[in-house]
């Protein structure tokens, strides 16, 4: 069986659905239609613009929504059996899925951006790349340093065995990082971004999304979604529609989602969006 997978914020690049935008009407339509929608230009950011233009937490979701969904909607090799997006990219699977509107789609992601920009503001915060430990050590090193010291440093992105993201204040994390490398870790790096997503730290970033997602439409997907919060798959909106609220404090558990679709008889997995980041952590999941 056949998938589709979504990736998130960081797979952006300069240049950017423009071979789309080129060579397939409804994908200039779509794309012209979101300038419309956001009120600004996104095309040309993600066409033209500068690295930092993309970088932007208002500009990257949106752009990376974009490219994923339109390159979706120009592809026409199979019914998926079952969609998974990498934490942003749930809001693309729910819209390749049918669950989402294209519109809802990108409004909900743009006000997602928005939250969530705001919510890095009201503390400084950050996330590492931890290569080289196993998850449960990660676990036990985040868990005893926040009882410890009461900085929140949580597991954010389970990406593939031996690769864990984690998440929190900057104190706490580069006490993390500093703990993590004398338990043995190969590389224990920082992430150039604007705040600890999936964290605590995101709570008014959820809250603030709760009030969009409860009041946008969702419909029973074509097939199930396997969502960031419980590796599950789920066809139920209002179950969905908890999930996507929840996922902005919770990790998001990319091995587990793909261990449980394999597990489900699903083989093949085609990455729809910027880059090959996903194609890449399967393939070290199904080592």
């Amino acid at each position: 069986m056949k998938s589709y997978v979504f990736p998130g914020q960081g797979a952006q690049f300069v240049g950017m659905g423009k071979d789309l935008f080129d060579s397939h009407a409804i994908a200039k339509e779509h794309f012209k239609l979101a300038d419309t929608l956001l009120g600004y230009s996104i095309t040309d950011l993600m066409f033209s613009g500068t690295e930092d233009d993309l970088r932007r937490t208002d500009v990257t979701q949106p752009a990376v929504f974009l490219h994923s969904v339109i390159a979706a909607l120009c592809t026409e090799q199979f019914r998926p059996s079952a969609v998974a997006g990498h934490s942003l990219g749930e809001f693309s699977a729910l819209v390749a899925a049918e669950s989402l509107s294209f519109t809802d789609g990108l409004q909900l992601v743009y006000r997602r951006a928005q939250a969530m920009q705001q919510a890095c503001e009201l503390v400084p915060s950050t996330m590492a790349a931890i290569l080289g430990l196993s998850d449960e050590q990660v676990e036990t090193i985040c868990k005893t340093l926040t009882a410890e010291t009461g900085e929140v440093v949580v597991p954010a992105n389970y990406n593939c065995p031996g690769q864990l993201v984690i998440s929190g204040s900057v104190k706490g994390i580069e006490i993390a990082i500093e703990r993590l490398k004398e338990a043995g870790a190969k590389r224990a790096l920082p992430l150039k971004v604007g705040g600890a997503f999936h964290s605590p730290l995101m709570q008014p970033a959820a809250d603030d999304l709760a009030k969009a997602i409860q009041s946008t439409h969702f419909k029973i997907p074509t097939c199930p979604i396997f969502q960031n919060v419980d590796a599950k798959p789920h066809t139920n909106p209002d179950e969905i529609k908890a999930n996507l609220i929840a996922q902005l404090t919770a990790p998001v558990r990319w091995t587990q989602i793909i261990k449980a679709m394999l597990s489900q008889g699903i083989d093949e997995f085609v990455e729809l969006g910027p880059g090959n980041v996903l194609t890449g952590l399967v393939t070290k999941i199904k080592a």
